[in-house]
């Protein structure tokens, strides 16, 4: 849930890429396969041309990958056909782009398969899957992952709408003043919207879950696991709300409550989250020492310079390993704080960036947040962030005067609803801001730290879940899937459906990353 400008103060989407960003920074379904594929495969032919049929839909053998992940995952994929208005089922068609990881011990196949949705809004499950593949290996071991790229993102219908996030190729002719580049990208939304082929009021998350439950009829399972991350936890609970009785369990992953106004609450939890990680930096000595005691006033005094007077640096393009002369900007500063605050090993080294660059030598966050900004570009599908928001958000959206000095300042909420008046708007259902009550089983997960879904909205979840439970990792930031023992909880959750009897003691021995004083790591 972030974009940005490279030449301002950032500009985001709206819930997160805990896995992506953590990657940059730190470099009834028992019988699928067909007698006659069975067969050929017992006469010695390849398995890999074999086609394998879950339920109705016919699906390929494939492999699944993401530039942030070493090596491939074998995997079946097909496409799905839904209506694009499903009030339409006669009207216009979308294909789906889906992937089927069958289960590893398919002898004994539970019933109920996992259905894993990405954040974003605008990331594919298919393409993050890879980074999150390792926390269900014990998931997996009875239960089939299906995983579909939600209408706008991936392969199915994909709204990139490039330039209209803030991030622009061409960084060194990227506007300075925050007005020009408002506009900027007001015209890239307009641009966006003149060019579709397909009608964005319809892609909402509304219109995703029910995607989602024609995608679980056709594959002739009756109830469904849900793992949602970030932005995912709000399709989770729509659907776990609309479709109580094809609902088995519940993760959470990062917790958006369905109360909250995407990007209504951005600046104040970042600068809350700061004030946490910059803590662990007054109470290190050698931290202390090396960086003074106000890393939070050095933060501001450096985006004051920089907002008034943007500075020429040289540095080397990660990407393309060339040297490259451009205007380091309070947004280049702002926009990196907000990436390495969501994962605790990056946000260690915040202080020490800081310095570097309070002393002027920026060259190495120029590069950082080339990398950054490229790749969100590339994994965040901004058209479908604004299908998104637009309908289920922005006539919400509400000022907030303490923004203003903030890191990412009190400007999102007015750039947005500009946007969306000019973006196809879509429809929300009139309840689809009421809170989240099931008395099935849920399992909420949140990073102490988190800078963008804090603990506090797990425990605002929570109030409406009997059978609920909520475990808040110590010292980490946003996505706790893949951390510690999490992985061996949510296998143990998804097999007995009981949140309140899991053993999570284990996470007990998390602990805080020390801040790096030095570019030769922590003190000893």
């Amino acid at each position: 849930m972030h974009r940005f400008g490279t030449g301002h103060r950032p500009r985001y989407a709206v819930v997160g890429l805990a896995a992506t960003l953590a990657a940059l920074i730190l470099g009834g379904c028992g019988r699928d396969t067909p007698p006659a594929a069975a067969g050929a495969a017992n006469k010695g032919e390849s398995t890999a041309a074999i086609k394998r049929r879950y339920g109705r839909i016919v699906f390929d053998p494939c492999t699944l990958s993401s530039p942030q992940a070493a090596g491939t995952i074998a995997a079946q994929c097909a496409q799905f056909e839904v209506p694009q208005n499903p009030a339409e089922p006669g009207g216009k068609k979308l294909k789906l782009n889906m992937a089927w990881l069958p289960a590893t011990d398919e002898a004994g196949v539970a019933p109920d398969p996992v259905f894993f949705l990405a954040g974003g809004p605008g990331q594919a499950a298919t393409s993050s899957w890879p980074l999150v593949d390792g926390a269900f290996r014990e998931v997996r071991k009875h239960r089939h992952i299906v995983l579909i790229d939600q209408r706008g993102t991936g392969r199915s219908a994909p709204l990139l709408c490039r330039g209209a996030a803030g991030v622009s190729e061409d960084a060194a002719a990227a506007p300075t003043d925050p007005q020009a580049a408002n506009d900027a990208m007001l015209r890239a939304v307009e641009r966006c919207a003149k060019e579709l082929t397909v009608d964005a009021r319809h892609f909402t998350t509304t219109d995703a879950i029910a995607d989602l439950d024609a995608v679980r009829a056709a594959i002739g399972a009756d109830k469904i696991d849900l793992v949602g991350v970030s932005y995912g936890t709000r399709v989770a609970q729509q659907y776990a709300g609309r479709y109580p009785q094809h609902t088995r369990a519940v993760v959470l992953d990062g917790v958006v409550p369905n109360e909250l106004v995407l990007g209504s609450e951005h600046a104040q939890n970042l600068d809350s989250a700061l004030a946490q990680q910059f803590k662990l930096c007054q109470q290190t000595p050698a931290c202390r020492t090396r960086f003074g005691s106000e890393p939070r006033e050095q933060l501001r005094q450096l985006m004051a310079r920089l907002q008034a007077e943007p500075v020429e640096v040289d540095y080397r393009d990660p990407n393309t390993g060339e040297q490259k002369r451009e205007r380091v900007t309070a947004g280049h500063v702002a926009m990196l704080t907000r990436m390495f605050s969501y994962a605790p090993q990056a946000a260690s080294l915040l202080p020490l960036m800081l310095n570097e660059a309070d002393q002027g030598r920026y060259g190495p966050l120029m590069s950082l947040s080339t990398m950054i900004g490229g790749q969100l570009d590339e994994d965040l599908n901004y058209g479908m962030q604004l299908s998104v928001i637009c309908a289920e958000d922005a006539d919400l959206f509400k000022p907030n005067p303490a923004d203003a000095g903030t890191v990412l300042g009190d400007d999102m909420q007015t750039t947005l609803a500009a946007q969306c008046k000019v973006w196809p708007t879509g429809q929300r259902p009139k309840d689809f801001h009421a809170p989240f009550k099931s008395d099935g089983p849920v399992l909420l997960l949140s990073g102490e730290l988190d800078p963008v879904t804090p603990p506090r909205y797990g425990e605002q979840v929570l109030k409406h879940l009997p059978n609920g439970r909520h475990l808040v990792l110590r010292g980490q930031g946003h996505g706790a899937l893949r951390i510690g023992c999490t992985p061996k909880l949510l296998g143990q959750f998804i097999e007995t459906a009981d949140a309140k009897k899991l053993q999570a003691r284990c996470l007990d021995t998390l602990g805080y990353v020390p801040p790096f004083v030095s570019f030769n790591g922590w003190e000893p």
